[in-house]
């Protein structure tokens, strides 16, 4: 693994002691910034903490650390303190079609031996029919909640 070496001006020691001391922010956000002021070899740091003891410390794991200190060398102490975007992307499975038959299908009544429509038996059916390859009951759940559908209350019939 490589070895991030933190270095901060006096200015960004300010910041970040003001940050970790005043007000009130993001529990992480004054995890970020401990951590940087531990980690800091730069002319303003009075005693420097090893990673080991700053994990003690705040008790925290050491691959912690080492984002924090990747993130503050590469990308800045902004990103490094706040966080950043993520890069991953998620494709949406439920479209417009196959929220229209699942509507539908919820409507309906419901099989043999069942007094009413549930989630996961809602995500097996539309399965069944192969209207989508897969899906979870959370999901059915999210579009029936957009739809302002219920599967409680009245029955169906």
């Amino acid at each position: 693994m490589k070895k991030y070496i933190v270095t901060l001006t006096k200015e960004e020691r300010e910041f970040l002691g003001t940050l970790t001391s005043k007000g009130r922010h993001n529990s992480q956000k004054v995890l970020n910034a401990l951590i940087l002021l531990g980690c800091d070899e730069g002319e303003f740091q009075v005693k420097r903490s090893i990673n080991e003891e700053i994990a003690r410390v705040l008790n925290i794991s050491m691959k912690k650390i080492d984002r924090v200190k990747k993130r503050f060398v590469e990308e800045g102490l902004d990103i490094a303190v706040n966080g950043g975007k993520t890069s991953r992307i998620y494709s949406k499975k439920a479209d417009g079609d196959f929220e229209a038959h699942l509507v539908a299908l919820s409507c309906s009544n419901p099989p043999k031996g069942f007094a009413r429509w549930s989630l996961r038996l809602l995500a097996d059916r539309v399965v069944e029919l192969k209207y989508i390859d897969g899906v979870s009951h959370e999901t059915v759940r999210r579009v029936l909640k957009k739809m302002n559908l219920s599967l409680g209350g009245e029955r169906v019939g």
